[in-house]
């Protein structure tokens, strides 16, 4: 039995919600990971001082406030790459009279100073890894206890490698309801910072990207993005503002900066990683000043009918699970921001189709280009 048990606490994972994030029946706010890593650091946890554990990489609030329920824990410090599930954890918290228990915070040396336990879901990406365990490794106690997880089928050795650069003791656990646990200790002294942001010149675009580890991408043009590229001069002449939804590594921002010195750009994303990453691309390739990064969840704190020109390539899945529900969510934002005439540019897997709801949300939809993998269409509000 945990100290968790013993003490009688119990927390019911059964109440978090995802929202403001996509919500479907095959889309959940937890996953046998996080009761994973809250079982295995149990005594951890119940030994862990005030302000003495800090929580990366968690969904919806289910390490975080289970942490602080089953173990009576305040002062955790948390940070999660998504606003939305920032945002959801608030609200998860807020039901269950939580609020007061946690302060979330960037991804920053704070957020792991000093820290005796850390509780981790892991990313898929290798480069967020190796971000993230450097910063532990160099500001976490020296006694540190990491405890991470994931589900079996998205995890790899390369995984333990990456950990082991940062850590002497990188112990796995025994897999139970299709996820495994990872334990790091003893972590080793170096450069906190481990080259982050990345940065990759590309001759073609002659512009240099930039990315923290949590970018989707990388430092790489996404090739539907390489392909919407070849349109930025037909993208409503004349504008002079234009918004950049869903940054990633600011290419798209950066390109229509460089090729139209008139336009002012704003570049969102959800993902404090893009946002961050948009950022350096844009002062690395001298455009700081025409270009603004926002953290922001599919345009929510921006007016309506106050955009010229809205450029997309949305995504087609929520997490690790394909989904076109967060590609609806964008279409519905844009439609709400543009004004009359405005146009939304977007391009998306040929296989995908998703003119016919274009038309029904945003307006008028023509096809403006068309490769044996990708559509560019261009919809136009209602006057």
């Amino acid at each position: 039995m945990d100290a968790a048990a013993a003490a009688g606490n119990t927390f019911d994972f059964g109440l978090l919600r995802r929202h403001p994030d996509i919500e479907a029946e095959n889309l959940f706010a937890h996953d046998a990971t996080d009761e994973l890593i809250l079982q295995e650091a149990a005594a951890a946890l119940s030994a862990a001082g005030p302000g003495k554990v800090a929580v990366v990489g968690d969904r919806y609030g289910a390490l975080t406030l289970g942490a602080a329920s089953l173990h009576g824990l305040a002062g955790l410090r948390v940070h999660q790459d998504g606003l939305s599930g920032e945002r959801a954890l608030a609200a998860n918290a807020e039901r269950a009279g939580l609020g007061e228990a946690f302060t979330s915070m960037p991804l920053v040396p704070e957020l792991f100073a000093g820290a005796e336990v850390v509780l981790w879901q892991l990313p898929r990406g290798l480069e967020e890894i190796a971000e993230v365990a450097g910063l532990i490794a160099s500001h976490a106690s020296p006694n540190v206890q990491v405890f991470a997880g994931g589900r079996v089928k998205h995890m790899a050795l390369a995984m333990n490698k990456v950990l082991a650069e940062h850590f002497a003791s990188v112990v796995p656990g025994r897999a139970w309801r299709k996820s495994r646990p990872l334990k790091a200790t003893s972590p080793l002294q170096g450069d906190p910072a481990s080259g982050f942001p990345k940065k990759e010149h590309h001759p073609e675009l002659d512009l240099w990207l930039c990315a923290h580890g949590a970018t989707f991408g990388g430092t790489k043009v996404d090739v539907g993005t390489r392909f919407l590229l070849e349109f930025l001069p037909e993208m409503r002449p004349g504008a002079a503002t234009a918004i950049d939804l869903g940054c990633g590594n600011g290419t798209i921002a950066a390109a229509l900066a460089k090729v139209r010195p008139a336009l002012h750009v704003t570049a969102t994303d959800q993902s404090a990683a893009a946002v961050a990453s948009t950022a350096a691309t844009a002062q690395a390739n001298g455009l700081a000043e025409r270009i603004e990064a926002v953290r922001d969840d599919a345009l929510a704190g921006f007016a309506g009918a106050s955009a010229e020109l809205i450029v997309l390539n949305p995504p087609f899945h929520v997490g690790a699970t394909v989904h076109a529900g967060i590609a609806h969510k964008l279409f519905a934002a844009a439609a709400r921001v543009l004004a009359p005439g405005g146009e939304l540019w977007c391009v998306y897997n040929r296989h995908l189709d998703y003119r016919g709801a274009l038309e029904s949300v945003v307006g008028p939809t023509r096809v403006a280009g068309r490769n044996s993998k990708f559509t560019v269409t261009v919809s136009t509000k209602a006057l």
